[in-house]
């Protein structure tokens, strides 16, 4: 059967080489097999194969035969492609030398023709200039009759259509045709804009424009109820004919405009009806803010600023109620008190523009101005609902120089209000030290000062037009807070000998508030969007890693970062210096403690009440006035911090200072307990519910050394044979760890229970 078997495979694998003795005994051995019954079969096997054979002899033939007829029709058809070919090749040729010919004998017939189709075309333009012209001399004499007839808002809309053409008509190369356009249009915009101006100012004088009083001292124009309602129709009506000269009017007039430094968004020319609205206010600006007058001083910007204000104010009502519902009507998508304050805050840039340069080096007249401009913008916004977008104020603050100067100014005041405040008398008290729900944070006078002052910094930069600025105004807040840590740090250095002192915490109170500060600005939508737009400038200079800027764009940090992980570091090294005094003096006070007779006091049973232990008096007495010194100069969070922090130095301490370092009777034992459970663990009662969970290693050593005997023993017996379990490799012996969980023991390992249980001092004899 091995052979057979060995047969088997070989012939199997001959069989993919095709080889012919291999196949024919594996057929037989596959048709027959051992099974010498089936050999009966072989006259049918050989039936089979023979038909086989012959059906494969008639496909031999037949493909044989077929192959040649394939071979004869594929040559055929080439040849008739070929053919084919050569008939097109000789059509093509005809027809090239028929084109060829043909384009010969046209050639004179297409010249002339492109001679008459540039006439043609001259032609063309000849007449469309002339349509041009004709169109203009058209509209310019319908202008003429309306005039003549006193159709005023006719001329107007026909004015208007004019001033249409000769926008379509600025890309053309045509400038005399230009030119006569624009001369039209000019002469007519005069006349038209003179008469209807003077009209509208002749109704401005009825309402008595412009209203210099308080608004509750206007009657709003109306001389005489009588005539009120045709004063207010030519108010309408001139008013939307001057609105039809708007188009001819921005093509003959450039506004004036603020040189390119001051970065001023672009914004439409104010439209006609208010520009002559405003003449009168705009003569009495430059009278009284320009040239020698008494009012234009550069120590009182306040002056013009103010009256700025005041003549929005005086005016809005009327242009809201008035003028407002005329734009509607005519579909002008103008704001009439918007388009008017932005009119008067351009005399303003104006203003500002030619009188920085003389202030730029004078600091209080500097800044004094940066005030009062920061105050017109706060209730230019707030209370007229002014537009970021438009033009303001702050693009004049904005140009490098200026820009430069004020960071400059803005540094330095806030450097002499840091000096001040730090020298104060009253630097290290908290104003609302007398009003316990609002001094919960304990914050020095110095530090809410400070950071008062980062918000005002805030408030003034704010508004600033671009990102690039207000990223600048960032860095030197970042600046200051740093600088504040290290006045900071330099005053703690001279306090730090006597690290528990008033002054001492009052520092660390400032430097927790700064930080906590800090860090809820950084979730401040303003503070957020600066954290996007420095992620953007790191990312276009490759400033930062990639890391970085992840975390960046991830909100992972804040721009605040930094400076809050330097603070954070601050108070952590002070709370340790003062863990690390009251720590000091704890152990001092343990002193007498740590040397106590454990092993030859009396037993519970022997006394009749358990009182404290003489020796932990010093200690506990320290422990409980430091905490409770603590507990009222360090606002409440540094204080949880500090006494988890003396909580867990003292548990390590007492654990293996003084449990670990001796032997325990049964008294001494209790009496350790009833010292920890009954009067150092009360002491922190006062800050958290279970106090005994920050002792976990004296918590869990009282109740080792406090098992009852056969407790003790079984206990002992158990981690014994854990161990040798552990060595013998048992594992699904019990563990020792389940049986300390019984006992309520979790932060002891097996081997300081060992040690534990072997500092009791009286064990019976087992015989052992």
């Amino acid at each position: 059967m091995a052979a057979r078997s060995v047969t088997k495979r070989e012939g199997s694998r001959d069989t993919d080489h095709c080889d012919i003795p291999y196949y024919v005994s594996e057929f037989v051995e596959r048709e027959v097999g051992n099974d010498y019954d089936s050999l009966k079969k072989l006259d049918s096997l050989i039936e089979k194969l023979s038909e086989s054979k012959k059906q494969l002899e008639e496909q031999v033939l037949t493909v044989s035969s077929e192959v040649p007829k394939r071979i004869q029709n594929a040559l055929k058809n080439a040849e008739d492609s070929k053919k084919s070919l050569n008939g097109l090749l000789e059509e093509e040729t005809l027809l090239s030398e028929a084109i060829s010919s043909h384009l010969e004998r046209a050639e004179p017939w297409m010249e002339d023709l492109g001679v008459l189709i540039s006439q043609v075309e001259e032609i063309e333009r000849h007449l469309s200039y002339l349509k041009w012209i004709s169109r203009i001399e058209e509209l310019s004499d319908n202008i003429q009759q309306y005039l003549m007839t006193n159709n005023v808002p006719e001329a107007a809309s026909t004015l208007a259509s004019m001033a249409e053409l000769d926008v379509k008509l600025q890309e053309s190369s045509c400038s005399h045709l230009l030119s006569f356009v624009r001369s039209t249009v000019k002469f007519w915009h005069k006349i038209l804009k003179d008469k209807l101006s003077s009209d509208f100012e002749e109704v401005l004088t009825q309402l008595r424009w412009p209203f210099v009083g308080p608004p509750q001292s206007q009657a709003f124009g109306l001389a005489a109820p009588a005539n009120a309602s045709d004063v207010s129709n030519n108010l309408e009506m001139l008013f939307c004919q001057l609105l039809k000269l708007q188009t001819s009017d921005e093509l003959l007039t450039k506004p004036k405009q603020l040189p390119e430094k001051y970065a001023l968004p672009p914004s439409p020319p104010i439209i006609l009806p208010i520009q002559i609205m405003l003449n009168p206010l705009q003569k009495r600006f430059r009278y009284h803010f320009t040239g020698n007058k008494p009012t234009n001083v550069l120590s009182k910007p306040e002056w013009y600023l103010t009256q700025v204000l005041m003549w929005i104010g005086n005016h809005a009502k009327f242009l809201d109620d008035k003028i407002q519902p005329i734009l509607d009507r005519a579909g002008s998508p103008v704001n009439a008190g918007l388009e008017f304050s932005r009119a008067l805050v351009m005399l303003i840039l104006e203003k500002l523009a030619a009188d920085i340069p003389f202030l730029l080096y004078d600091d209080t007249l500097f800044c004094h101005l940066v005030d009062e401009v920061l105050l017109f913008e706060r209730e230019l916004y707030s209370v007229h609902g002014y537009l970021s977008s438009l033009p303001s104020c702050m693009h004049i603050l904005s140009e490098e120089s200026c820009f430069q100067r004020w960071l400059t100014v803005e540094k330095k005041f806030a450097l002499q209000k840091m000096d001040s405040m730090l020298s104060s008398e009253a630097a290290w008290v908290s104003q609302y030290k007398d009003i316990s729900d609002v001094d919960e944070m304990k914050v020095p006078d110095c530090a809410e000062t400070f950071m008062t002052l980062l918000l005002v910094i805030t408030d003034r930069y704010k508004n600033l037009p671009t990102a690039s600025r207000k990223l600048q105004f960032l860095g030197l807040q970042k600046e200051l807070v740093d600088d504040f840590r290290i006045r900071l740090t330099q005053v703690m250095k001279e306090e730090s000998r006597d690290s528990l002192g008033f002054r001492y915490c009052a520092i660390l109170n400032a430097v927790n508030y700064i930080a906590t500060v800090l860090a809820d600005w950084a979730d401040n939508v303003f503070f957020l969007q600066l954290q996007q737009a420095e992620l953007e400038v790191c990312a276009e200079s490759d400033a930062v890693s990639q890391l970085q800027l992840g975390q960046l764009a991830s909100m992972e940090s804040s721009v605040f970062d930094e400076m809050i992980n330097l603070l954070e570091r601050l108070k952590h090294d002070m709370l340790s210096r003062q863990v690390y005094h009251v720590f000091k003096e704890v152990t001092d006070a343990a002193k007498l403690y740590k040397k106590e007779r454990w092993l030859s006091l009396p037993s519970q049973a022997e006394q009749a009440v358990m009182s404290l232990s003489s020796t932990a008096c010093p200690m506990l007495l320290t422990l409980r006035d430091r905490l409770l010194q603590l507990e009222q100069q360090l606002c409440h969070s540094l204080f949880k911090i500090f006494w988890q922090m003396l909580a867990e130095k003292v548990d390590t301490y007492i654990y293996q200072e003084i449990i670990m370092a001796n032997h325990f009777n049964e008294g001494g034992a209790a009496q350790l307990q009833f010292d920890m459970s009954r009067n150092l663990f009360p002491l922190f009662s006062h800050y958290c519910k279970r106090p005994e969970n920050y002792f976990k290693h004296i918590k869990e050593a009282c109740i080792i050394l406090n098992l009852n005997i056969g407790s003790a023993l079984l206990l002992k017996e158990v981690l014994q044979s854990a161990s040798e379990n552990e060595a013998a490799l048992q594992p699904n012996q019990p563990s020792a760890a389940a049986a300390l969980n019984e006992l309520g023991v979790y932060k002891l390992a097996q081997q300081d229970v060992e040690i534990l249980l072997n500092l009791r001092a009286s064990w019976p004899n087992t015989g052992k």
